[in-house]
């Protein structure tokens, strides 16, 4: 008999980090945004409150087990249902993680919480920090992230200059572009002002790939991403899909762990193939099945299907 997961999911194929164990510190869906193209939709909470919504020794209790039983992951990165740094014992997380293991520490943040020292003396406890940056004014902020009304995007931006004057860590800044909201060119200079203030060590642009938050939000050319890149600097790079991962049709994975991997995020049958290594007949048949049962629904994306958890349907 085994245990069901609480706060870890995955591995799962993440197209800049490799195969990723998730961790999960705050419940679905506490954050200090409501970005327009969150996969996991809309947020439901609204807070910048830090607090110990998941004890730290929970989490690396169940961490100790996975390890126990054979882990194979390229990183552990802390993101999952909201915004990890929401957490206040996510420093504890961080060290207790680099006790039990050598596989690099990830946190994938919005960093709207970077004018707090703790927040940033805590993050910068990880390897790998990737933080996110979509917009260089207001107006284009509250379009795109719908912050916390105490949120300012200058707040956000003197905290990512503060935390890269702090951090000896790899710092990989995300830039979510939105057609027509932050893709002209007045936006794009402005946010290559506010990255040459930042100092990252890449720059990586993101476009929608999987269902939003919101309808309408569709996916970007990768040609005219090419170009934006150009325009904001050498280190900035599109990020590809998920590369293709070895598949072996010999591993057994429980109908959870594809249950679990949708609630997480909504993904294709090619993800769910590639993240848990198994054949797409095997996978299939768990689909056919959840999808009769009710648990899972499917949705098309930019011509492609997409599965995901129906306990997470948006309502309209």
């Amino acid at each position: 008999m085994t245990e069901q997961k609480k706060y870890l999911f995955g591995p799962v194929p993440s197209r800049r980090l490799g195969l990723s164990l998730g961790v999960d510190l705050v419940p679905f869906k506490y954050c200090p945004l409501d970005c327009v193209y969150c996969q996991l939709g809309k947020t439901t909470n609204l807070t910048i409150q830090r607090k110990e919504y998941v004890r730290a020794e929970d989490v690396l209790e169940e961490l100790k087990q996975r390890i126990a039983q054979g882990l194979r992951a390229d990183v552990i990165t802390l993101s999952g249902s909201g915004e990890p740094t929401l957490n206040s014992s996510f420093g504890k997380v961080i060290e207790g993680i680099k006790k039990l293991t050598d596989i690099p520490v990830v946190v994938l943040t919005n960093a709207t919480l970077f004018y707090d020292e703790q927040v940033r003396q805590d993050c910068a406890k990880a390897d790998i920090v990737v933080p996110s940056l979509d917009a260089a004014d207001n107006e284009t902020f509250e379009k795109i992230n719908r912050p916390e009304k105490s949120l300012t995007v200058e707040k956000l931006i003197d905290g990512l200059c503060k935390f890269r004057n702090e951090f000896t860590g790899k710092l990989w800044l995300e830039v979510f572009m939105v057609e027509g909201i932050n893709t002209g060119k007045e936006q794009t200079q402005k946010l290559k002002e506010a990255i040459e203030k930042i100092k990252p060590d890449k720059i990586q642009l993101n476009t929608a790939v999987r269902p939003t938050a919101e309808s309408g939000i569709e996916r970007i050319p990768i040609e005219r991403l090419e170009s934006i890149a150009q325009q904001i600097g050498n280190n900035c790079q599109v990020v590809a899909d998920y590369p293709e991962s070895e598949q072996t049709e010999n591993m057994l994975i429980k109908s959870e762990q594809i249950l679990d991997m949708l609630k997480r995020r909504p993904c294709s049958l090619d993800d769910i193939c590639a993240g848990l290594n198994i054949h797409r007949n095997h996978a299939l048949k768990y689909i056919g099945r959840f999808e009769n049962e009710g648990k899972i629904v499917a949705e098309i994306k930019n011509g492609k299907k997409f599965y995901k958890s129906s306990e997470h349907k948006n309502t309209p």
